[in-house]
């Protein structure tokens, strides 16, 4: 089983940057792509990103050119990286890994 940890959320500015982590522990060599959701109020839950086990990025089109993700397999971590961030990025955003969700970090970009 995998347990999942997010941190890094906060306000911000738009146009400011903030990184998020994701820190797995438990049976993290059955872990292969680690997903970023984000849910704003009101709306469902939307997949933002996905890393591979070998590093691989994928992004959302919303977010493509302003978030980059990373991964650290020897920290178990992930870090998604966001820059230019705009009101319309306001969510708490979550970290999934197989069927394991943390419990998500808020961003908040207001001036």
């Amino acid at each position: 089983q995998v347990q999942l940890v997010e941190s890094g959320g906060g306000l911000v500015e738009p146009g400011g940057s903030l990184t998020l982590s994701c820190a797995a522990s438990g049976n993290i060599f059955s872990i292969n792509n680690i997903h970023w959701y984000r849910q704003a109020p009101g709306n469902q839950r939307e997949w933002v990103a996905t890393i591979t086990r070998v590093g691989k990025p994928f992004y959302a089109d919303s977010v493509k050119g302003r978030f980059t993700l990373s991964r650290d397999n020897a920290k178990s971590t992930v870090y998604l990286q966001m820059n230019n961030l705009k009101p319309e990025d306001t969510a708490v955003y979550y970290c999934k890994a197989q069927d394991a969700w943390g419990r998500g970090t808020q961003v908040t970009v207001s001036s």
